[in-house]
């Protein structure tokens, strides 16, 4: 079960990979849809029928190395199993590799984002999501799907932009003028490409990208916990990724939200792609060409 199907161990060893792709499997804070616990595995699964060729890039960015790890299991309370996760993610970050963590319900990225901040300075996050995920608690608890950003801009106080959110709360409406974030709201962007750089250009040098997955418009993903209305497009969001990745140093990802449901693969496929995408934009300046021509040069390359 590597990502993408890699057999070659020279390729998917941990040893020798560039990028650990990490599964984990957790819903403990659901409030709408659920199967997102089964996301992860089916994910995988689906990579294993993709092109490792990207026509973009013209490369093949498996050939870095790509590791996947065995799933990360559930916990119980959510603070356990946050503790579990953010130790976790410190042994993997502290490796080197790039780390690309796969969920999952979105609460899973707050510990990972928190051992990425341990480790590299003037970091930023850039969120893809439908939702600003900025409330104190929801349920009970400060570890909600509700509260991932929270967690990222009160506590850690690391800047942010938000990109493709469409649903907020009274509360949340309230204390934005207050955090360190930028939103770039769904009806403002949709069907445009103008607002790429200026989403870009308010980050730092080192920036997180977490996506949660209902950030795109649900006629692409309705597999999804909560699939509001009204999302980024396919293009649009390769796009912003694409502009992201040749102007900043990306040092690490993670894609949530995805929710299992038998029979309908093709949701997971787009997380798959999605995922393999980024790492090709990513790694492009260290990747070779298939075709031939210039490696694409970035910030930070």
């Amino acid at each position: 079960m590597n990502f993408g199907g890699i057999e070659d161990e020279a390729l998917s060893s941990f040893e020798r990979a560039r990028v650990v792709v990490w599964p984990v499997s957790y819903e403990g804070t659901v409030s709408y849809g659920t199967g997102t616990g089964a996301g992860a595995k089916a994910i995988i699964d689906a990579s294993r029928n993709m092109e490792l060729y990207d026509e973009e890039t013209d490369a093949e960015v498996y050939r870095l190395g790509i590791h996947t790890t065995v799933v990360t299991p559930p916990a119980e309370p959510p603070e356990a199993m946050m503790k579990g996760l953010l130790a976790r993610a410190r042994e993997l970050v502290s490796t080197g590799k790039f780390v690309c963590m796969i969920g999952g319900e979105h609460s899973v990225s707050a510990p990972v984002i928190q051992a990425h901040a341990e480790r590299y300075e003037n970091l930023s996050v850039l969120q893809i999501d439908a939702h600003a995920d900025l409330r104190d608690t929801y349920d009970g608890t400060p570890h909600s799907h509700a509260s991932i950003m929270a967690r990222v801009v009160k506590d850690l106080r690391l800047p942010a932009v938000q990109v493709g959110i469409r649903s907020v709360s009274a509360d949340e409406a309230r204390a934005i003028d207050t955090l360190p974030t930028r939103i770039f709201w769904a009806k403002d962007i949709a069907g445009r490409n103008d607002w790429w750089e200026r989403a870009v250009s308010s980050l730092t040098e080192n920036v997180y990208l977490t996506i949660d997955i209902d950030g795109l418009d649900p006629s692409l993903v309705a597999q999804t916990g909560t699939p509001e209305p009204g999302g980024l497009g396919w293009y649009e969001t390769l796009g912003l990724i694409r502009t992201l990745a040749r102007a900043r140093r990306v040092v690490g990802m993670d894609l949530t939200e995805y929710s299992y449901v038998e029979g309908f693969s093709a949701s997971a496929f787009l997380c798959a792609k999605l995922i393999y995408k980024s790492l090709a934009y990513i790694f492009e300046a260290e990747t070779e060409r298939v075709r031939g021509g210039e490696r694409a040069s970035r910030v930070g390359a």
